[in-house]
């Protein structure tokens, strides 16, 4: 950034923000000197946070997604139910199955689904919740910039109406006698 650009940084920091440009947070410095350079502040979180994520980050929330899912409801209905006939069915045939009433072993590979589950799923809520904290900072900026943009628009609005108030003044003094 050059000296004017700096300057001119300071200047609407001070102007618009009503403090010193030391005095403002990082986040805002930032704000302001895109501003002063008209740069975008925007930009998709998405991209730049899914970036960063690993492989088991991915997929524990492609686990978490399809684990709260009708389609796993529907598919786990199933295997339940496909599990409870096959032994009944079993135990009805020959009066023995390798699973017979009240289910222990079902009970046990669904205490460890659960067991293995709700860790991936705290996991991903984690995760997007600090995705949400960055998307709330973000949308804080793009505010930001958006609001001193606003101010300047009205400064230059109120300039021009000052500006046409003085030729409108002089022209009438010039006219009257």
């Amino acid at each position: 950034m050059t000296t004017s650009q700096h300057a001119a940084v300071r200047l609407l920091a001070q102007r618009i923000l009503e403090i010193g440009y030391e005095d403002l947070p990082a986040r805002e410095r930032h704000v302001i000197e895109r501003v002063a350079n008209r740069l975008a502040v925007s930009r998709d979180i998405n991209v730049d946070y899914d970036e960063g994520l690993t492989f088991g980050q991915r997929l524990s929330d492609r686990i978490a997604a399809f684990g709260g899912s009708w389609s796993f409801i529907m598919i786990f209905g199933a295997a339940i139910a496909t599990w409870v006939m096959v032994n009944v069915l079993l135990y009805a045939r020959s009066g023995s199955s390798f699973d017979p009433y009240p289910f222990i072993l079902l009970n046990l590979f669904l205490s460890m689904i659960a067991a293995l589950q709700a860790p991936v799923i705290m996991m991903s809520q984690n995760r997007q919740a600090a995705k949400d904290r960055l998307q709330a900072s973000h949308d804080y900026e793009v505010n930001l910039k958006a609001e001193i943009e606003i101010m300047a628009l009205h400064e230059k609005l109120d300039e021009m109406r000052a500006k046409d108030l003085q030729e409108l003044v002089r022209a009438i003094a010039s006219r009257s006698p």
